[in-house]
């Protein structure tokens, strides 16, 4: 069983002088499938050319909250048409932002709800970003959820992943029930992360996937460093010794999460 990076940014310039290097060190660390998000139509319409380019690697096209600048008539139509590509999994990285509010708080909610409607239309789940956000947040997922299941729509159970997950316990229960699921990444490896310990220690592993968000949030040791898609085993080691599992079985179990998610096949 592969590992899986379900969140990483291979599409922004820190990776444009040795990408081919670090798709290399993934493979050799064992992962078989990387998501690369977009955050405005530049980067998403890069991340679908990755996908084009490398089988291991998929694609979710979106705008960002902090580029709202990106949003404009024509964005939701190029949105849709990226998103009719196969190996286009995903809407994201959609969400709100609350801590740099580089975009007004009402513009990033309209962004935000144009692009669930978006997925909803598609049939593709939502890969949301939050900072500082979730009690703003977790409201329009739920409304959204109730929306999905009212329409019966494939999307029930299924309609997204809180990446890099900031929030409590009780939180990621509540959006688990909503039908997402929540990431964890590098800051698990973190020994002051004692939020993310507890999250990785006692929330429902079924509902759990793992991530970089390459190329920040490096793990331990590695931290000070430009992160990647290989350092992703380092999640994984982390959450395995907070649950007390043995490493291939969290691995198995997360990589059957994001095959759940995304809908790829294994």
């Amino acid at each position: 069983m592969f590992l899986t990076d379900t969140h990483c940014h291979l599409n922004l310039n820190q990776f444009n002088n040795d990408l081919e290097e670090v798709l290399d060190r993934a493979r050799s660390a064992g992962i078989g499938r990387i998501l690369v998000p977009g955050i405005d139509l530049e980067t998403s319409r890069k991340a679908v050319e990755l996908a084009d380019r490398y089988p291991e690697v998929f694609a979710a096209v979106g705008i960002h909250p902090n580029i709202g600048s990106d949003w404009h008539p024509g964005a939701l139509k190029a949105l849709k048409d990226l998103a009719a590509h196969p190996k286009v999994v995903a809407i994201g990285e959609i969400g709100l932002d609350n801590h740099w509010k580089d975009t007004d708080p009402l513009l990033q909610q309209e962004i935000l709800l144009a692009q669930l409607d978006l997925a909803a239309q598609v049939e593709k789940p939502a890969v949301l970003h939050s900072r500082e956000a979730l009690n703003d947040l977790l409201p329009i997922l739920n409304n959204w959820s109730e929306e999905l299941r009212k329409a019966n729509s494939p999307l029930t159970g299924r309609a997204g992943v809180l990446h890099s997950y900031e929030g409590e316990l009780i939180q990621a229960e509540q959006a688990r029930r909503a039908g997402f699921f929540i990431s964890i990444a590098g800051p698990l490896t973190y020994k002051n992360a004692a939020d993310k310990h507890l999250l990785a220690r006692e929330h429902p592993i079924e509902n759990l996937l793992i991530e970089t968000d390459a190329p920040y949030l490096t793990p331990h040791p590695h931290r000070g460093t430009r992160n990647e898609p290989a350092f992703v085993s380092l999640v994984a080691q982390a959450l395995s010794n907070h649950r007390q599992m043995e490493f291939e079985q969290v691995v198995g179990i997360t990589t059957r999460n994001a095959s759940n998610l995304f809908n790829w096949s294994l």
